[in-house]
């Protein structure tokens, strides 16, 4: 499937106690919120059951609504947490698999490129993001909750890019 046109793309905002999806159908050139919610890994005590549980929660959200590319926020790693980076690499690399598993292409998108997209500026708070997000995709309220908003905000970020790109 090429990444260049997608008829339905999937973002995931990866978590490892919940992790935001929202698919977007392109219908005629324009976006319809298809669906949003969150998978949530319930073991507390366990990163091996949390992942588990995000794996089987986004091959449900593949198998059921069949998205023809995944859009996923790259992994930030700051000096002073470490070991978060590294814990979160494994909610990503589960998150990775499930779309290698359905043959979906998966595409990664850093924080500061999904703000810039869809703000004009890569430092954008996350109010103003979700402002954006609720106004490109005609919402009554801003996607609750904020793991949602992020999916939703990756995935406008993979169209804009990739209609950009069909253009050139």
């Amino acid at each position: 499937m090429s990444l260049v046109s997608p008829k339905r793309i999937l973002g995931v905002d990866p978590g490892l106690n919940i992790t935001g999806y929202g698919v977007l159908d392109v219908v005629d050139g324009t976006l319809k919120l298809c669906e949003a919610g969150v998978v949530r890994g319930r073991s507390r005590h366990s990163l091996t059951l949390r992942v588990r549980e995000i794996h089987e929660g986004l091959v449900d959200v593949i198998g059921s609504l069949k998205p023809d590319v995944m859009a996923v926020e790259e992994l930030y790693s700051h000096y002073d947490r470490p070991k978060t980076s590294i814990i979160m690499g494994h909610a990503r690399g589960v998150i990775c698999l499930a779309a290698a598993q359905a043959e979906i292409p998966v595409v990664h998108y850093s924080a500061t490129q999904i703000k810039k997209i869809l703000t004009g500026s890569g430092r954008a708070p996350k109010t103003q993001v979700q402002e954006a997000i609720r106004r490109e995709l005609s919402l009554a309220e801003t996607p609750e909750p904020s793991d949602v908003a992020d999916a939703l905000a990756i995935a406008l970020c993979h169209y804009y890019l990739s209609r950009n790109r069909a253009l050139t």
